[in-house]
């Protein structure tokens, strides 16, 4: 994700052909999608061979025209995953973008030090692993665990930014950025205690970025084992959510033959009923360790738009902060209802 930041270097209009002869080269983009995904992605993403480069271009021509100043890296790679992530839309990728440096900007306890050294008692853990092996459709399947988390030992923020830091390390892929990833969500032994830590501000932040501030697609997420205090963990994050994520969940309890509809056994581990041997994390975590300079790169802070200021958006997030808190006081009865 390394590249050029600075509009006013990079754009091609910017400077005197003089100036742009001494410019860096950028990475020159190369497609390694297969002819099948090549299909693919002309038929589910409008993605056209021909005028891929054009399509990129024009993003990053909106960029140094409508946020000079946001810090992103401009190259062909890294522009394409929002091209993708929606469907060649210029706006809508556009919009992406920008949310992603917001995410990142407005949220300091999940993005300072964002690396995979920071978290690692995170992925020791076996919070957050994936599968070795993809589903039929090509989709990775990011298996999250929440009972491996022990609230004393680190925040909830630690989990969200072992979360984040896999689907970047995911979506390097151009076939993820075609396929999207698939999500299996274990929550055998999550208890009310543990569950009121996912209150509705960390869950509005977290689905505003999973929605709205990655370019990522998200095709399934499958809930396994889910106590009884799920239905009040669900009623908290069911507001956030588009109608079209909230139909791609799908919860099995305690059906393995139900899941196994939706994800295969010879990709499953034996703990789900799977024949692809035992659960092992440690193939994950020695990847994404070894990836520790991918996440070393300086991302600037987003340049506001011209009718804000930072002390409004500082006012703004308390409300909203305080909005949440509310909602939260009123969820917990139902939180102690349903467990």
């Amino acid at each position: 994700m390394s590249g050029d930041s600075d509009c006013t270097r990079t754009s091609p209009s910017a400077g005197s052909p003089s100036d742009n002869e001494l410019l860096p080269d950028r990475p020159k983009y190369v497609c390694t999608l297969s002819p099948d995904l090549v299909t693919k992605a002309r038929e589910e993403l409008q993605e056209k061979p021909e005028w891929r480069l054009r399509d990129v271009q024009a993003l990053r021509d909106m960029v140094c025209k409508d946020y000079p100043s946001l810090g992103t890296c401009l190259d062909d790679a890294f522009l394409l995953r929002f091209l993708r992530a929606r469907k060649f839309d210029y706006d809508r990728a556009l919009q992406l973008l920008v949310n992603y440096h917001t995410c990142r900007r407005t949220w300091p306890e999940v993005f300072s030090n964002l690396k995979p050294s920071a978290i690692k008692p995170v992925l020791e853990s076996g919070f957050v692993t994936v599968l070795p092996h993809r589903d039929p459709q090509g989709r990775h399947v990011v298996c999250i665990r929440p009972d491996r988390w022990t609230p004393s030992n680190y925040p909830i923020t630690e989990n969200i930014r072992a979360i984040y830091l896999t689907l970047e390390k995911l979506i390097q892929s151009e076939e993820t950025q075609v396929n999207g990833i698939v999500i299996l969500a274990d929550y055998k032994g999550v208890s009310l205690s543990k569950a009121s830590h996912f209150g509705p501000f960390v869950a509005k932040k977290v689905i505003g970025i999973l929605q709205d501030g990655f370019p990522i697609r998200i095709k399934a997420v499958n809930i396994i084992n889910e106590p009884r205090i799920f239905k009040g963990i669900f009623a908290i994050i069911k507001p956030f959510l588009k109608e079209k994520i909230a139909n791609r969940f799908f919860l099995h309890g305690c059906d393995l033959n139900s899941l196994h509809q939706n994800i295969p056994p010879v990709i499953l581990p034996e703990e789900y009923g799977g024949t692809a041997g035992k659960l092992d994390i440690s193939a994950w975590n020695e990847l994404l360790l070894a990836s520790e300079e991918d996440f070393l790169h300086d991302f600037s802070e987003l340049v506001l738009q011209r009718d804000s200021s930072p002390h409004d958006l500082l006012v703004s997030g308390d409300a909203d902060e305080k909005q949440c808190d509310d909602s939260l006081r009123g969820m917990k009865p139902q939180l102690y209802y349903c467990y």
